[in-house]
């Protein structure tokens, strides 16, 4: 059976002496993994469209459970990461936080367009890399079933917490006053105003609204530790990012 697709290149593994083995997130079935035959030789028609981060319209086999790479041509290459390595990195981080939390095999239109949303916006360098990190993080949060409670204080219903507190624990505000016993993190109302937009806004408005300065750093360490904590596992490619922002 053939599918013509497009698919965002998650990752790729070097197989044997000249395939590739990928992992692709697809419009139409989601996460899959599928063999790209052929796809480091010099002459290979889908090197370019078969490498990480590549966006891609491909033709694929379905045969006996496994997939494989037919024709394969570039759509969006996002070159603004290929050129940069930090950018790059942050976008493996992307890709990885994808592969994790999406489903296999299941269709996930808002997944892909947040992937494919924010390597455009980082690719081109349209917004500070730890705003767009931030609102990934969130938003995939969100659309993976983890959507933190932020509207109000959890204990007592304030809607604008005195100087609000989120639990990254239980995904929840509260007043300083009320407080939380869990692990938790000092947010100002700049941050907690942005998480609210962020979980809010329509996918193509996802990056527009404004922070700046130590509610940037806030919002930034929130939302990196809130997916850490909901996930509980470390992410390599984070670790490997963060080797050049130090």
């Amino acid at each position: 059976m053939f599918v013509t697709t497009k698919a965002i290149v998650l990752r790729e593994v070097k197989y044997k002496e000249a395939d590739r083995i990928l992992t692709l997130f697809t419009a139409e079935n989601g996460k899959i993994t599928a063999k790209a035959r052929g796809a480091l030789r010099k002459s290979s028609r889908t090197a370019a469209a078969t490498q990480q981060l590549t966006y891609s319209d491909m033709t694929l086999f379905f045969n006996k459970g496994k997939w494989t790479v037919n024709e394969a041509s570039v759509s969006e290459g996002f070159d603004g990461l290929k050129s940069d390595i930090v950018r790059f990195a942050l976008g493996s981080y992307f890709a990885e936080c994808v592969e994790a939390l999406s489903v296999e095999e299941q269709s996930d239109g808002a997944m892909l367009s947040l992937i494919l949303n924010s390597l455009y916006a980082l690719s081109r360098g349209m917004y500070d890399e730890r705003k767009i990190k931030a609102a990934f993080e969130l938003r995939l949060m969100s659309l993976a079933g983890y959507h933190p409670s932020v509207d109000a204080c959890a204990v007592c219903g304030e809607s604008e917490p005195d100087n609000p507190m989120f639990d990254l624990v239980d995904g929840r505000i509260s007043c300083r006053k009320c407080g939380f016993k869990g692990s938790a993190v000092n947010l100002d109302a700049a941050s907690l105003n942005a998480m609210r937009y962020i979980l809010s806004s329509p996918s193509k408005q996802l990056f527009s609204f404004d922070i700046t300065g130590d509610s940037l750093r806030t919002l930034s360490y929130a939302a990196e530790n809130y997916l850490l904590f909901q996930t509980e596992r470390s992410f390599g490619t984070l670790d490997y990012y963060k080797q050049f922002i130090r």
